[in-house]
């Protein structure tokens, strides 16, 4: 892991861009991916099976769609507590993402005219789960964290898709998330091509409004390249995580939290802004001490290696500074009084404040979208939530008068723009 110091924040653009670009990677899967979109457009159900069999299961020949019955066996061979534990998870991200909810507003003038926007819930959502190491490490909050915002829209219909185990079935925990949230529409197939699917629709799976969910660079490249046929959520890089810490800091603290996203991908961020050079170096160790403990320790080494950094400051101020530039996915301020310091943060994901919210509390359980933009993108974009699964109508109901008096002004405007019926439309009704 890298050790920096900077004594301001330009200093530090060289490394927020290799920060930026690590999406990119080495592999331009576009021209792969387009061929597997139109691949699903043309032989649909089949060659979802084609590619089931040459990269889940060899030997595939379930139905796409899961049955409800099956559903509710691979719920049944989850311990009931372990369904609690899922089952509270949701409570709090559905309490979470209630207050979300916006209202459609309308507003009077005075000559009668009636203006407002109508808030709509999409009729229907597609949502990618990961697998997940061939269905064994089988990410559950990704379901909840999706399913629970689109409910809480008003989603009609939801779809659900996930690649399939070696056996052609789907791990007992992603089916009991399923079945706790009453989702009954779920499909085994994952990849590019599930994307695709919910896209465009085939024979088994019709097509969706918004597909939403996290993937590999593989099923970012579908969404992008299907973003205008439906809506998505975002197009997410690998994890990031940026912690600012001053000299109060807990090290072990900051080295595990640092480590709780290096471990989920070679290409993750993990990242510590400080004030302390006594506080860098004890990270440091830290870091190394807790790498040989982790069975992902492969993976987050090269992580910390490539793209790990502690970078050292004079001044908080500095700190911030360098921060807001990077845009990290998540950031933790493990600084006395942290409230202090969230008016100045305007670019995180998600902030975590203070020694006991490590990301993990935020990631699994507390409420909000672990769903969030990456690679620099949280200058401008939010988390995934409620808003992701509805659209806004603009309402004019204009009157008589308010359209008479105006019709002139409105006229000469069309005309600036050289659109002649547009005039008319208006002045006909003087």
């Amino acid at each position: 892991m890298q050790k920096y110091t900077f004594s301001q924040a330009s200093e530090a653009q060289e490394l927020i861009d290799k920060l930026a670009g690590r999406h990119l990677g080495e592999q331009n899967v576009e021209g792969e991916v387009r061929e597997i979109l139109e691949a699903v457009k043309i032989k649909k159900d089949s060659f979802l099976i084609e590619k089931i069999r040459a990269f889940d299961c060899r030997e595939f020949n379930n139905p796409l769609r899961l049955s409800e019955s099956e559903i509710q066996q691979g719920a049944a061979q989850v311990s009931p507590e372990d369904m609690e534990i899922i089952a509270e998870a949701a409570r709090n991200i559905r309490s979470f993402h209630e207050a979300q909810l916006e209202k459609s507003w309308f507003q009077t003038r005075e000559d009668g005219t009636i203006l407002g926007q109508k808030i709509s819930p999409v009729r229907r959502a597609g949502l990618y789960v990961p697998g997940g190491k061939g269905g064994n490490t089988p990410l559950i909050s990704s379901l909840l964290m999706q399913a629970i915002p689109a409910q809480v829209a008003g989603v009609k219909e939801i779809a659900v898709t996930s690649p399939p185990r070696e056996n052609g079935t789907l791990n007992p925990y992603l089916l009991a998330a399923a079945y706790l949230l009453d989702i009954t529409e779920v499909y085994r197939v994952g990849g590019p091509w599930a994307v695709g699917a919910l896209a465009y629709g085939t024979e088994s799976i019709k097509a969706v409004d918004v597909i939403t969910g996290p993937g590999n660079q593989y099923v970012t490249m579908a969404k992008k390249m299907v973003q205008g046929q439906v809506g998505i959520d975002m197009l997410a890089g690998p994890s990031e995580i940026l912690v600012l810490a001053d000299d109060s800091a807990n090290p072990e603290y900051v080295a595990a939290d640092l480590l709780s996203q290096a471990e989920h991908d070679s290409l993750a961020s993990a990242v510590c802004v400080t004030t302390s050079p006594y506080l860098a170096d004890k990270i440091l160790e830290s870091v190394e001490k807790r790498l040989a403990d982790l069975p992902r320790a492969d993976i987050a080494r090269e992580s910390v290696e490539n793209f790990g950094a502690v970078i050292i400051v004079p001044t908080m101020q500095t700190g911030i500074e360098i921060a807001n530039r990077i845009a990290p996915e998540h950031m933790e301020l493990m600084v006395q009084e942290p409230w202090n310091y969230v008016p100045h943060i305007n670019t995180a994901g998600a902030l975590f404040l203070g020694a006991w919210s490590p990301e993990p509390v935020g990631d699994y359980f507390a409420g909000p979208n672990h769903v969030l933009p990456t690679q620099g993108t949280a200058r401008y974009a939010s988390a995934l939530g409620v808003q992701t699964f509805c659209k806004k109508t603009s309402i004019i109901s204009a009157s008589m008068k308010f359209t008479r008096a105006k019709a002139s002004s409105i006229a000469k405007l069309a005309r600036m723009e050289g659109l002649e019926a547009h005039a008319k439309s208006v002045e006909m009704r003087k």
